[in-house]
């Protein structure tokens, strides 16, 4: 029986032809209509681009970020369009419904399965990257940020104005707001200050009907349905206002690696009892890595504050790790963000953050779940076992504990569910080069395989996922709409749990046609 993955793939490699013949025509009547819209054109021409473009790859491959989706085979878009202003969103929305076109709404191009770019039937791509104007308002400790921002540029403009300020969002610095605050938000200070979508205040979307609302105007259900419950199902987010938090002027780092030869397993096991209970002021994470013939443990940490207090808590709690003066550094939280998130040498200069170019640009398959209960020592032997076959050489764990701030938060404040009684994530990537993409199949495969085999150890009925680390193996939607509520609460429920029910309620007042839709969107059914 062929997986839903491998079934999505082969409907894109058979919807090529039909896109072929159908393109031409449907361009052309969507660009007319375009510029029947627009009083002056010229407004929006420059911000329009077709295959006929000479820019036109550029800007669809710039901000693809998992290279298994930038093949020659590889559905493109109608038209993609870049706009500058959230006022000319509107009539691409009414034009893309006038001519049975789909829209794909993109903001860092980080969708773990391209939803934000590919798409089995005729689309058009809104790609936000030029609304990233952001404005820090430090007496009332706020910010408007376009949803094209990346992650990396709000926390740059944050520390601009000032060195006590955060933002509790993402590691990665090239994501996009719009998508990444959608979907929940997970970054450094989970268990101080919660998710980033905790710490929304307001917003501006461009619903079905080519409305430009806020908080006030898109009403409670809607507000509460795009902070965590995917925004691209409901319209097109352009802005978020967020509440900053306090950071001191001085935080601590650190990373430690030890190796199975250094009681790796041990550590990790010890590890799932202190990280989730231990100051909220301090995560400590974990990145599991091959290294040659054995497998290495990388422990890191944000401290939000000094050396002392840092050792005086790890000596108390979790003294196996041998932490020690010299394994840590002091720095400003904006230096800690830009070594850990970012990936960079701490002394690294800080505008580096407003670059949109992804280091880590790769081949991957990933797949998310959530821990309950210890694993014992013998369940993660197992996974050391997998990441020693040849198809683990690449591969990748995190490992990002909860409690604190996260089991406070009832789990139904947002769309997000995974509060009280989740002791960490662990998010799971299968990684190959470009050489290796045509036996991308093994290295999937692979991926599966450690999927089954955690299945003893993380939550169920259902088996959680986290909507940001999207997995199309957990189930799709029919792209033509006409998905059952069966059809889709098999991967709703793992993402939303019973706020899966909320956003279909929400989904069918605001988008009652589905046409914002994808492989894995809200469908409109009236509940009861």
């Amino acid at each position: 029986m062929k997986s839903v993955s491998t079934t999505f793939t082969t409907l894109i490699l058979l919807t090529i032809t039909s896109f072929s013949r159908a393109s031409s025509s449907s361009t052309e009547n969507f660009l007319e209509c375009l510029s029947k819209q627009f009083i002056n054109y010229s407004s929006i021409s420059n911000d329009v681009y077709t295959p006929t473009n000479s820019s036109y790859l550029s800007i669809l491959k710039f901000s693809i970020q998992n290279l298994r989706f930038a093949t020659n085979s590889t559905p493109k878009p109608q038209v993609i369009i870049t706009p500058e202003h959230e006022s000319q969103i509107p009539p691409v929305i009414y034009c893309a419904k006038k001519n049975d076109l789909q829209i794909r709404t993109r903001s860092g191009g980080h969708d773990f399965e391209g939803l934000s770019y590919v798409s089995p039937v005729p689309f058009v791509i809104i790609d936000l990257f030029k609304l990233s104007d952001t404005r820090v308002d430090v007496a009332t400790k706020t910010a408007w940020v376009g949803a094209g921002a990346t992650i990396g540029s709000l926390y740059y403009r944050i520390a601009e104005k000032s060195p006590v300020l955060g933002f509790p969002s993402g590691n990665c610095a090239t994501v996009g707001l719009g998508g990444q605050i959608s979907g929940g938000g997970i970054g450094l200070m989970p268990r101080k200050y919660g998710l980033a979508a905790d710490n929304v205040v307001d917003a501006r979307i461009v619903d079905v009907n080519g409305r430009i609302l806020d908080k006030k105007s898109m009403g409670e259900d809607l507000f509460w349905a795009i902070r965590g419950g995917g925004g691209a199902s409901f319209g097109v987010i352009t802005a978020w206002k967020v509440k900053l938090v306090d950071v001191p002027e001085t935080v601590t780092v650190f990373n430690i690696d030890r190796t199975l030869e250094q009681n790796a397993t041990q550590l990790v096991h010890r590890w799932q009892y202190i990280a989730p209970e231990v100051s909220r002021d301090l995560l400590i994470g974990l990145v599991v890595t091959r290294q040659g013939s054995t497998v290495r443990v990388s422990f890191y940490s944000l401290f939000l504050g000094g050396i002392e207090r840092l050792l005086e808590i790890m000596k108390a709690s979790f003294p196996e790790l041998g932490l020690v003066r010299e394994d840590c550094t002091e720095t400003s939280w904006i230096k800690a963000v830009l070594s850990i998130g970012a990936g960079y040498p701490i002394e690294t200069p800080t505008p580096v953050l407003l670059h949109r170019t992804n280091i880590y640009k790769g081949y991957f398959k990933a797949k998310s779940d959530f821990v309950q209960a210890p694993i014992p020592e013998s369940g993660f032997e197992g996974v050391w076992r997998l990441l020693l076959e040849p198809e683990g050489a690449q591969a990748r764990l995190e490992m990002v504990p909860y409690g604190g701030r996260m089991a406070e938060i009832s789990d139904s404040a947002i769309p997000f569910p995974h509060r009280a009684g989740n002791l960490y994530e662990i998010l799971q990537l299968a990684n190959w080069r470009e050489d290796e993409n045509r036996d991308s199949g093994k290295y999937i495969s692979w991926i599966r395989r450690l999927e089954s085999y955690l299945t003893p150890y993380v939550s169920r009925n259902p088996r959680e996922a986290y909507i940001n680390a999207r997995d199309l193996d957990l189930g799709v939607n029919n792209v033509q709409g006409k998905t059952s509520y069966a059809q889709a609460s098999v991967w709703g429920k793992k993402y939303f749990k019973k706020n899966f029910d909320r956003l279909v309620r929400v989904k069918a007042l605001v988008d009652p046609k589905n046409f914002f839709r994808n492989e894995q969107s809200i469908p409109p059914f009236l509940l009861r």
